[in-house]
């Protein structure tokens, strides 16, 4: 199973972003219940939780610093998964992370939990 993200880029402080990442392999139609979320980095901290996304049940998680900010979504037809991002700070400048976890449990917001990384994509946010 690969993960590709995409769309991210320079953008000035309140604007937004949208964020893809797309779903593929051979072994990935093995897997019908699973979880996506989103992750970033930024330049001299560890990697956080932004948001997650159940495939096949309702279910959408946020970080504190982002509800109300970004929205997570997906196309089942198109195994992609989407971060609108508005309202953007400079404190979300940061390179972000698609991931996938096969095998959801209770716990949406540590990195260990997932199985398959994308190779990241990076928001940069001038105030």
């Amino acid at each position: 199973v690969q993960l590709q993200a995409s769309g991210g880029g320079l953008v000035q402080s309140g604007g937004s972003l949208r964020l893809s990442c797309v779903v593929s392999g051979r072994t990935f139609s093995r897997y019908s219940n699973y979880r996506m979320g989103w992750f970033r980095q930024a330049p001299g901290k560890e990697r956080e939780f932004v948001a997650a996304i159940n495939w096949s049940r309702s279910g959408q998680y946020y970080a504190d610093s982002v509800k109300g900010r970004f929205t997570i979504s997906k196309d089942n037809a198109d195994y992609s998964v989407y971060l609108q991002m508005s309202s953007l700070i400079a404190e979300d400048t940061a390179v972000y992370y698609c991931a996938a976890d096969f095998s959801p449990g209770t716990v949406v917001d540590r990195s260990t939990e997932y199985d398959t990384w994308g190779q990241g994509t990076e928001v940069t946010v001038s105030s």
